[in-house]
């Protein structure tokens, strides 16, 4: 006999059938005046993250929304992760009551805003500010072409959802209360304590405070977890053999060469992902016109902030 019990699955199943532990992220989007407004989401996380040309998160939130409908206006978002602290997440909290217009949510507002980098790229354009007080934040496009989206309707005065004949599967308007929205990151910022430590080798103590939310509401509280001390477990060892990562990488491309050290940096990739790991250092390779990886250029190809370094 099974150890579990049956529970029913309703609307709003990640709520109210389950603690699903989920970020906590404020999102700026511009209101039809052209002015920043921010709501909270949690339903957000990485959608495309390798293989494509670009990379993506994915919204999926109430298509009625201040965000959802500033989205299909402007296109443009800021996701905004919060530290840890009891005022900023009470404040949080707030932002999220449905049903207030953008003027009335922004008239007490407890962050404070900030031009992003995109607003810097491309002066003559209007972008969501960043609020200042995040530790991390992503400025986003929504990808409107997927799925045939960008002629996506805003609702018209008074319509609360969509009634239309049919639904998208995965972008714009997925149902009639519905809606998700393929995110493309243009530019991640980060305050420079952390993106430092990205950069050196993250420890323990490096990592942020940030809220969890585990979905689960009641009629009176939003719940959320508050983040304890990180505690690192490591990985296994399962390292391969310079004669499988050279062989590995002859087959793939001989016209580039792997020294013993070279091949030695990639002994430690496991074996299911070694064919792209060596496809990305032939990339390399080939657009810094190089016949031969060592030591030296695997650290370079390894560090994936050595642009930042150089800065």
């Amino acid at each position: 006999m099974s150890s579990f019990e049956d529970l029913r699955i309703v609307d709003n199943f990640y709520q109210t059938s389950l603690f699903f532990p989920m970020p906590v992220v404020l999102i700026s989007t511009l209101d039809e005046n052209g002015k920043t407004t921010v709501g909270p989401y949690s339903l957000v996380q990485p959608f495309y993250i390798a293989g494509k040309d670009y990379y993506a998160m994915m919204l999926c939130c109430r298509n009625s929304s201040n965000t959802a409908q500033n989205l299909i206006r402007s296109k443009k978002c800021v996701l905004n992760f919060l530290p840890d602290k009891k005022k900023y997440f009470k404040e949080t909290v707030r932002l999220g009551w449905p049903g207030d217009r953008p003027e009335e949510k922004m008239k007490d507002f407890k962050f404070h805003l900030e031009p992003g980098l995109m607003a810097e790229k491309h002066p003559g354009e209007r972008y969501p500010m960043v609020i200042k007080e995040a530790f991390q934040a992503m400025e986003c496009t929504w990808v409107d072409t997927l799925e045939n989206s960008q002629d996506t309707r805003l609702l018209n005065e008074g319509e609360d959802h969509y009634e239309q004949d049919s639904y998208h599967d995965f972008n714009g308007i997925t149902s009639p209360f519905g809606a998700h929205f393929v995110l493309r990151v243009d530019k991640i910022l980060m305050k420079k304590k952390y993106s430092q430590a990205i950069i050196d080798g993250v420890k323990a103590k490096d990592f942020p405070h940030c809220p969890v939310d585990y979905g689960y509401r009641d009629s009176k509280n939003f719940w959320y977890h508050r983040r304890a001390r990180m505690i690192p477990e490591l990985l296994p060892v399962r390292k391969t053999t310079i004669q499988s990562v050279r062989y590995a990488a002859d087959r793939i491309d001989p016209s580039v060469t792997f020294t013993d050290a070279a091949c030695e940096r990639l002994t430690n990739v496991p074996r299911v992902f070694l064919p792209a790991a060596i496809k990305g250092c032939i990339k390399w390779a080939k657009e810094n016109n190089v016949t031969v990886l060592d030591e030296a250029e695997m650290i370079i190809i390894n560090d994936k902030r050595s642009k930042e370094k150089k800065k």
